[in-house]
């Protein structure tokens, strides 16, 4: 095992939160893919006032799901959506197949994918990095109306 070259670390901070700011965010998919939040949650924090702490998102479906990827070559996107319909493939002789052939395989994408989601918030942004953003990605072939729950929780700018 080696050992780092260098480690740094900036100094701790620390903040006093008495309050949680929520609201529910709706978004209407048009079927399966990925769909940006990144601007949406965004605006949610700065709506908040929030300047130290995190957003946590929560999505209260179980065939679709939300992470957090690359953001700069839509192929990687691609990419994603082809390793997860190789993991969970619509004819792999599901049981569950009530709301159609793509149903138990949304189940399976969202099991291996997130259902929430928590991104600290420093200096009133989200510290994400130069090529993430935030997505739902929907697993179902037909469009849906999904909603997220959005939670900050931390410091508030005065």
């Amino acid at each position: 095992m080696t050992s780092p070259r260098s480690l740094t670390r900036t100094p701790l901070s620390s903040v006093s939160a008495s309050s949680i700011v929520s609201s529910l965010l709706n978004v209407q998919t048009s079927g399966r893919g990925f769909v940006d939040l990144t601007g949406e949650i965004a605006k949610f924090v700065k709506a908040a006032g929030a300047r130290e702490g995190a957003v946590t998102l929560f999505i209260r479906h179980t065939s679709a799901s939300l992470t957090i990827q690359e953001n700069a070559d839509p192929t990687v996107l691609d990419d994603l959506a082809t390793a997860l319909d190789r993991l969970a493939p619509e004819n792999a002789g599901w049981s569950h197949d009530t709301e159609g052939p793509d149903d138990m395989p949304a189940h399976v994408k969202t099991m291996l994918t997130a259902t929430s989601l928590q991104i600290p918030v420093l200096k009133g942004e989200l510290a994400l990095g130069t090529w993430q953003a935030i997505y739902l990605i929907e697993h179902r072939a037909r469009p849906h109306r999904r909603e997220i729950v959005l939670q900050f929780i931390g410091a508030f700018s005065a």
